[in-house]
């Protein structure tokens, strides 16, 4: 039987993780910029269509990050300034995971793939990995921190958030084009009244995640007729 002592012992002194333990982001105050590190963030977990988009940023030291926070609290156009910013004066790379990958991975591990795929186009060296989330992407070959919230709080990662979110509405918005039945110009693919009316009227199209509600249950009612 282990004494009082181990016991303690064994509670002061737990096993090494893996990884960085998760921080938790500041509300409020300027965002940081960690030197040598790449921020990581991605867009397009939640929508029923289109690809899942990832992007990695480095910024140098003497990168002016003003006007760079979260892309959700900004302005399609200022979204657009920033990412021409972003992509003058960092290093960074995109990664893009299509709906097939999504379907056959589930869309996690979609999203991971897209973050490890992010990463690997920005040039070395760098020191780390800052990680909006809780869950790192294995195989990034470099230290990983997971940070929750953290577009809200590191200025790398407020950075890759925009280039993921303006490089996916991209791709939604030529995609628009091919399937104009569903107004992804619009709705970028989210489960919105008119796309989801649109996947009931017209039937899902080839860029539709066939494991996500409500496509999975239209898919599996054959009785159902579409108009075309």
């Amino acid at each position: 039987m282990k004494s009082a002592a181990d016991r303690k012992l064994k509670t002061e002194h737990p096993p090494a993780p893996s990884f960085q333990q998760v921080s938790h982001a500041k509300e409020e105050g300027m965002l940081e910029n960690r030197d040598g590190w790449i921020g990581v963030d991605e867009a397009g977990r939640g929508p029923l269509a289109g690809p899942v988009v990832a992007a990695a940023v480095w910024m140098p030291p003497d990168f002016e990050p003003d006007g760079i926070t979260d892309s959700k609290r900004m302005t399609p156009r200022a979204r657009e300034e920033a990412a021409v910013r972003i992509k003058e004066g960092c290093r960074w790379g995109i990664g893009v995971v299509e709906v097939e990958e999504i379907d056959r991975l589930n869309i996690l591990q979609a999203t991971l793939l897209a973050m490890r795929l992010a990463v690997g186009e920005v040039r070395k060296p760098y020191d780390g990995v800052l990680v909006d989330g809780n869950r790192p992407p294995p195989g990034l070959g470099a230290p990983v921190e997971c940070v929750i919230r953290g577009d809200g709080r590191f200025a790398q990662i407020a950075a890759a958030s925009i280039l993921a979110k303006t490089h996916r509405d991209s791709i939604m918005r030529t995609l628009a084009k091919e399937f104009p039945d569903y107004g992804f110009e619009h709705n970028f693919g989210y489960a919105t009244r008119g796309h989801i009316s649109a996947i009931f009227t017209f039937g899902p199209s080839a860029i539709h995640r066939k494991t996500f509600n409500p496509v999975r249950a239209i898919l599996t009612q054959p009785c159902l007729s579409f108009t075309r």
